[in-house]
């Protein structure tokens, strides 16, 4: 009974289809004759142009123009990828790639700790005192830009040491001789970071750098001045974040989280800043740091992107960031062109000759690192310095040119910020002088982008 049924339903839908199935089989017959018709069309209309005078050569030329279009789309591709191949293994990109990042639900000025363990580094491979030239770092482009400027690195190449080590440890030991506490401080608050970040440090640079430090029973020995620091004694007999700065060529800070949501710096060793001074910034609020330091467009352009990467930076992540100045004295440690480091009055390029000579600016770049300590949460800078004369980095190809067009991209703000109006007579001549030099031997400058990748 229900076979029966299911037959009919069958034969009534098969029925019901034919007249839809008639009319399609009629638009494809008249789709069919009109492809038909326009084939022949387009047949006669080839034969007329074919007979047109000039049509071989015409076509001939288009084809022409095809291949090159595809000759010249294959060159660009390989040069680029040429270009790519032959970049620094340092990440080159200027903003870190975005991740989502959890929301913070802890309590501002509470941190559980992170069971994250930093990773093991490889030895740097054939590092040496005498022989491993600093990295060429050259954070400018042809115009300026103020961002943070946050890229993200890996924790191998956490702290950078290189040929310069012995001016840089020279030039701390003297000054934690002659200045100390004014340059060395831990507020009481800080001082569980401080010890991690000591910790930290002696295991990082002994895994990175076995030939210039070793472990010892009571912390670490440095191997090519013989110094051995005891990090392991409680009570250490320094300030831990001077002991810290013996391990480094870099100025290093701690930023704690307060209950207000704020981060305060309450720990330092700042002995070769070039510019200010740690006792004038020490437990200021992050925000307050700069604000106080006339940073432009801090408020417009940083605070918020600030204040929210802090919140939620993660010990898992490391990041790193660049910078530069021009500084017309050769003094690593404090440039005193811009008044004493003991003056009460305030220090500022007012008191900077006018127009020194060339051989006496320099260019002083910073190489600044930030991380979270798993076990304390606080946010560790690390600030490393490179220093160079500008008629050194001048000779370098593309340098001159696109620093000179840096320099006079700054708006009024950061020029006052960079004491451009006491140099910039005497270097831009200069720096425009040995470009065209470069290009009268004959670089080319559309060529620049295939060698120039930031911040190198």
């Amino acid at each position: 009974m229900n076979t029966d049924i299911i037959k009919r339903s069958v034969q009534d839908l098969v029925e019901r289809s034919q007249p839809y199935i008639s009319e399609a089989n009629q638009q494809l017959q008249k789709s069919k004759m009109h492809c038909n018709s326009a084939l022949k069309n387009a047949q006669r209309d080839f034969q007329r142009l074919s007979q047109l005078p000039h049509f071989k050569e015409t076509i001939c030329a288009f084809l022409l123009f095809v291949f090159a279009v595809l000759a010249v789309s294959k060159y660009l591709s390989r040069r680029h990828q040429r270009s790519l191949a032959g970049r620094p293994s340092t990440p080159t990109v200027e903003k870190a790639p975005y991740v989502k990042r959890d929301a913070v639900t802890r309590e501002p000025g509470t941190w559980p700790p992170s069971s994250f363990r930093r990773p093991k580094p490889p030895p740097y491979p054939d590092w040496s005192i005498e022989t491993t030239k600093p990295l060429p770092y050259r954070p400018f482009r042809h115009r300026y830009f103020q961002t943070m400027g946050l890229r993200n690195v890996k924790f191998d190449d956490w702290i950078e040491l290189d040929n310069h080590y012995p001016r840089f440890h020279a030039d701390k030991a003297r000054r934690i001789v002659e200045r100390g506490p004014k340059c060395c401080r831990t507020s009481p608050e800080a001082y569980p970071a401080a010890l991690e970040l000591l910790e930290e440090l002696t295991d990082y640079l002994c895994e990175r750098y076995p030939t210039l430090y070793q472990r010892t029973d009571q912390g670490v020995k440095n191997l090519w001045s013989g110094e051995e620091l005891d990090t392991t004694s409680r009570p250490l007999p320094e300030d831990p974040m001077q002991t810290c700065a013996r391990l480094t060529q870099d100025d290093l800070a701690i930023m704690v989280e307060k209950p207000d949501g704020q981060y305060y710096l309450l720990a330092g060793a700042i002995l070769l800043a070039g510019f200010w001074r740690l006792e004038d910034k020490i437990g200021m609020p992050l925000s307050e740091i700069h604000t106080s330091g006339d940073v432009p467009q801090f408020r417009e352009k940083l605070e918020k992107g600030m204040m929210n990467f802090f919140r939620r930076l993660k010990p898992e992540e490391l990041v790193a960031r660049n910078n530069y100045f021009m500084q017309v004295d050769d003094d690593l440690a404090w440039s005193h062109s811009i008044g004493s480091e003991d003056s009460d009055d305030g220090i500022s390029w007012n008191t900077a000759e006018q127009d020194r000579a060339i051989a006496h600016h320099y260019f002083r770049s910073e190489r600044q690192t930030l991380r979270r300590l798993p076990r304390t949460g606080a946010v560790v800078f690390t600030i490393r310095t490179y220093f160079h004369p500008i008629t050194e980095i001048a000779e370098e190809d593309y340098v001159p040119g696109r620093l000179a067009s840096a320099v006079r991209s700054w708006g009024d703000d950061v020029s006052r910020y960079k004491g451009k109006e006491k140099y910039q007579n005497v270097l831009l001549a200069f720096l425009d002088r040995k470009h065209q030099e470069q290009l009268d031997r004959g670089l080319k400058v559309e060529e620049e982008e295939d060698v120039y990748t930031y911040p190198w």
